[in-house]
């Protein structure tokens, strides 16, 4: 099932999201828009996932992922075939509204729920199988759509594209269960002997629905805690850090002169080290605790930040993209790892949901305030609030582990 799941998830990501910057210059050459109208749909979508994500949460809390993860293929399918036709700004925006809603069924967060479900001892595995397929994503799918549109244009490659999208209802139909139980198994696919001990956690006991988190059973109760606070935030905030870096290193990196191809390799790099992020958080958290070795990538980030300002070209770039990189998706494996420990299953998906709405804020607002602050200030000032994102960000993973173990 995890191995179906990180599937879907890669096809998802894929087409959904990474897909349309390969389409973004075919499309404005044809439907005669500029790249700013272009680009309001993808905001568009981002903010219904992030709503969206909300609604969803509830959903699997009461009913499972299985019909909603088929639904939202399908749904994801559809809208992708629509943006295949669109001959105008008004009907892109009602495609990608489509794909904004499909992304809320299909993406990670209901994946998360998925694996909260059914692991306890193997759940820090399973989300790093997760989250290291679908990280080659973009790797995948930039490459392969530019073919497709090389070789069909850019309609017919989507159509192509929607297909795909909506061929993953069929493992979603057939593989996903609302729990466990339905299948007559335990977590882990084996009897539960209690508590175990945290495979990322140095051994410390993981809690898990109805042991140690009684009092958290409702959403409101939950929110009440003061880790989930701090983690929700932090989530907010070194998304806005990413997004910032995704958008402005490659124009930063130029105006100080570097060549263009170090520039976009320096980009790309970002994504690959991500995925040895995730792979080193989890071998590390193993000895040390999630909380602990997520809270120092996190702020090796803003250290990150700092020396590229500091050292020479091109030293500055590499040491940069490293320290970056590998905090680049920590909190892909680590916030569900960590809300996993800090609220009931009953609830997990549901304030996961609310999680995710706060980082797609997080996504969205980054743009804006950054090129404000850049265009105002220069990029000094950009990359500045960056490293406080991040530094802040760090912070306020370790104020979490403490307020979890205190409460």
């Amino acid at each position: 099932m995890v191995w179906a799941l990180s599937v879907t998830e890669t096809i998802s990501y894929g087409v959904l999201y990474y897909s349309f910057a390969v389409f973004l210059v075919p499309m404005r050459e044809e439907l005669g828009t500029s790249t700013a109208q272009l680009s309001g749909a993808l905001t568009l979508a981002l903010a219904l996932t992030g709503i969206g994500g909300v609604v969803v949460g509830r959903w699997l809390d009461r009913s499972g992922s299985r019909w909603i993860m088929t639904s939202g293929s399908l749904l994801g399918g559809a809208s992708v075939l629509a943006w295949s036709r669109a001959d105008d700004l008004v009907e892109l925006y009602l495609a990608f509204a489509g794909i904004g809603l499909a992304s809320a069924a299909v993406l990670y967060e209901p994946a998360y729920a998925v694996i909260n479900s059914w692991f306890r001892r193997d759940r820090p595995k399973a989300l790093l199988t997760l989250t290291v397929v679908a990280g080659f994503a973009s790797t995948i799918f930039l490459p392969t759509s530019q073919f497709l549109i090389e070789t069909l244009g850019w309609r017919p490659a989507l159509v192509v594209l929607a297909a795909v999208v909506a061929a993953c209802a069929v493992p979603h139909a057939l593989l996903l269960r609302r729990s466990p139980a339905d299948l007559g198994l335990e977590p882990d696919g084996r009897p539960d002997p209690g508590p175990p001990p945290d495979p990322v956690g140095g051994g410390a006991p993981v809690p898990v629905a109805g042991t140690g988190l009684a009092a958290y059973r409702g959403p409101g109760a939950a929110w009440r805690r003061p880790a989930v606070r701090w983690l929700t935030l932090a989530t907010a905030l070194q998304m806005v850090a990413n997004a910032a870096v995704a958008v402005f290193l490659v124009a930063y990196l130029l105006e100080t002169g570097a060549p263009p191809g170090l520039a976009a390799v320096a980009a790309g790099a970002l994504g690959a080290l991500s995925v040895t992020g995730r792979v080193v958080l989890t071998v590390l958290a193993a000895r040390v605790g999630i909380g602990t070795v997520t809270a120092a990538m996190v702020a090796g980030q803003a250290l990150g930040v700092v020396l590229l300002f500091l050292l020479p070209q091109p030293a500055a770039t590499v040491v940069f993209v490293i320290l970056f990189g590998v905090g680049f998706g920590v909190l892909n494996i680590a916030r569900p790892a960590l809300l996993g420990q800090y609220v009931p299953g009953v609830v997990f998906a549901t304030v996961s949901g609310h999680q995710a709405l706060a980082g797609q804020f997080g996504r969205v607002i980054a743009p804006l305030a950054g090129g404000a602050l850049i265009t105002a200030f220069g990029y000094g000032a950009g990359f500045t609030a960056v490293a406080g994102c991040a530094l802040a960000a760090a912070v306020l993973l370790a104020l979490s582990e403490r307020a979890a173990r205190c409460s």
